[in-house]
């Protein structure tokens, strides 16, 4: 039986039968993978209960027999990100990552930055030294540009004025179109995302900037939220679905305002 091995981040799991479970992985090497873990509930000494959501592992899989699912032969913990499962909303932001990755990724399809980008947020994520919706904003807005549908915050869609050469300082953000337009070209009734251009041009830093200097970028905190309320009405408008993890971050966040 072929046998492959490649670092992976652990994005679903769920139980098969009383002793096995079915794990997604999004590996380095292969992109999504669906494999089956055999016994890896009913003994511990298997795996060592490394199987958990987030972890980093170095997993060896064989390809099996037929049609069935590859098996995960072996893991090695890499990283354990055990932080992010200790505190709900951490939990609820990487959920959140993992079910878009999840959704949208065909797979076997290798998308290398787009593992390394999820590598990082969650490490960063984990240590609690960035603001965890800066993390989002930035996992969503390089998400869109690795899968092809990234928002056009350049220009205005009709007249294609430069966001720089804009007079005003708003601008209107069409989900559909999935662009921005100046105050002339939206003039008249829309359902629309009102910006700045000030965050329009942060987000678009972080489309293009230095991975690892991108959280050098003070956001307001009218632009993020100007930023999450573009970036999670866009993101899965285009991905045809509501993600269930979104619907639970913003359950989360809300009972955060209140208290």
């Amino acid at each position: 039986m072929p046998v492959y091995s490649s670092p992976a981040i652990l994005l679903r799991r769920m139980d098969f039968g009383d002793f096995d479970l079915i794990v997604t992985f999004f590996s380095l090497e292969r992109g999504k993978i669906p494999l089956i873990a055999k016994s890896a509930k009913k003994s511990q000494k298997r795996f060592g209960g490394i199987l958990e959501l987030f972890c980093e592992l170095d997993v060896v899989a064989s390809t099996g027999r037929g049609r069935g699912l590859p098996v995960l032969q072996e893991a090695g913990l890499k990283s354990s990100f055990s932080g992010i499962r200790a505190d709900i909303t951490k939990t609820a932001y990487a959920s959140y990552w993992a079910e878009l990755i999840y959704n949208w990724m065909e797979e076997y399809q290798r998308q290398t930055q787009l593992y390394y980008l999820l590598k990082h947020v969650l490490s960063e994520l984990d240590s609690g030294h960035v603001q965890q919706e800066v993390l989002s904003i930035l996992f969503q807005v390089r998400f869109l540009n690795f899968t092809g549908h990234r928002p056009n915050l350049n220009h205005c869609l009709r007249c294609r004025t430069p966001l720089e050469q804009l007079e005003q300082n708003r601008v209107l953000f069409d989900i559909v179109k999935g662009g921005i337009s100046c105050r002339k070209c939206a003039a008249g009734p829309s359902t629309g995302i009102n910006l700045t251009k000030g965050t329009a041009k942060q987000l678009l830093w972080l489309e293009a900037g230095d991975l690892t200097k991108a959280f050098r970028i003070r956001f307001s905190a009218a632009a993020i939220k100007e930023s999450l309320e573009l970036l999670e009405a866009f993101v899965p408008y285009h991905l045809g679905k509501q993600p269930r993890s979104l619907k639970f971050l913003r359950q989360i966040r809300q009972e955060a305002n209140v208290q």
